[in-house]
């Protein structure tokens, strides 16, 4: 039979009967026929493949989110290409480059720039869909997918203070200075376009004046993105002589250090030192006692970006959307009212507990 024939086959296009197309298919797998995506993509228009760059692939929110949208995408006929950028901006250049040099019909990004994002610009300017989940880029005209970060911490510290809390840490990433305070305030006309453990700062500091409550700055707990370092600085803020009688933890890893520390701190856990953490994981209901967590809906997320990609890659010209999914206070045996005298009654520091933890390490 004629080339065109074939091709209208394997393509997926024009006329053919049932016969012809049966014929063609059992000859293109008995000959191990593989298409070339990009050549039809040359035709077509499309090449039925989708870009995800993750921020952190051993993040378990990105993994949860990576999987709506790779499942969304499946089910509409969509093959994914994922990247990871490591939280580094070369990486994420890198990555949306080739995403474009395989000619994808469009991307979802976790940026790892807020304010500088010209690679991402030149992704508008081509015409690729692009959404990004998240975190959002001032000034860029595209579709972002997120939770409301600010009122999130706000609600989970308003959770603390309900119970008598007043001395409420913080464990983050950002050493929360009087004049980060003002870049805070900055940042809340509009967060987001912050960092996420900004614009978690932002609730925090908003429920704190809210209750008339100092933002004291030995109550922060400031760390990089690493476990073994915000384990130490968590240690330092509950070995205060006044410690705090609750902490927050502004994401998953956080919230795994912050669990570790008290537990070896030897305070009563949770009678001398509550815990609420961020992202509701496997781990948070098999230890003892079981985590008070803030759960974002990260497989939605994922999804929702997904659905959203595909609309503008059917012709969906609408104005660029910011679309807020809601997070969701799950209360559980970590967080209990305040003790009456705070700081009065500790027993002396305990032998590490890491049993409980050590298996939990991200592999």
């Amino acid at each position: 039979m004629s080339r065109a024939t074939a091709a209208r086959v394997l393509g997926g296009y024009g006329r053919v009967s049932q016969a012809t197309r049966s014929r063609v298919r059992q000859h293109a797998e008995a000959l191990g026929y593989t298409p070339n995506r990009l050549a039809q993509g040359m035709v077509t228009g499309r090449t039925q493949t989708l870009g995800f760059v993750s921020a952190d692939m051993q993040n378990p929110f990105f993994g949860q989110t990576m999987r709506g949208f790779t499942d969304f995408a499946r089910s509409k006929g969509y093959d994914v290409v994922v990247a990871n950028s490591e939280e580094d901006p070369q990486l994420e250049r890198r990555a949306v480059q080739t995403l474009l040099e395989r000619r994808v019909d469009g991307m979802v990004v976790a940026p790892t720039e807020l304010r500088q994002a010209a690679h991402l610009d030149d992704v508008v300017a081509s015409s690729v869909p692009i959404v990004l989940v998240d975190r959002s880029v001032r000034g860029l005209a595209a579709d972002c997918v997120l939770i409301d970060n600010v009122s999130a911490a706000r609600d989970a510290v308003k959770h603390l203070i309900e119970r008598g809390h007043r001395r409420i840490g913080v464990a983050t990433t950002h050493l929360l200075s009087d004049d980060l305070i003002a870049e805070l305030d900055e940042a809340a006309l509009d967060a987001r376009h912050a960092q996420t453990t900004v614009a978690r700062a932002v609730g925090y500091v908003r429920a704190m004046r809210a209750a008339a409550l100092p933002v004291v700055p030995e109550l922060i707990a400031n760390a990089t993105y690493n476990r073994p370092d915000a384990y130490r600085a968590v240690r330092a803020l509950l070995a205060l002589p006044k410690p705090p009688t609750a902490v927050l933890a502004v994401d998953d890893l956080l919230t795994l250090a912050a669990f570790e520390a008290v537990q070896d701190s030897g305070l009563r856990f949770p009678g001398e030192c509550t815990v609420l953490g961020f992202d509701d994981l496997d781990w948070t209901t098999i230890v003892r006692p079981r985590l008070t967590v803030v759960a974002q809906p990260a497989y939605d997320i994922g999804a929702t970006a997904a659905r959203r990609l595909l609309a503008r890659i059917d012709g969906d010209t609408s104005p660029a959307q910011t679309l807020l999914l809601e997070a969701k206070l799950v209360e559980r045996e970590s967080t209990a009212q305040a003790p009456v005298k705070a700081g009065r009654g500790r027993r002396p520091a305990a032998a590490p507990h890491r049993k409980r933890t050590e298996d939990l390490e991200p592999a």
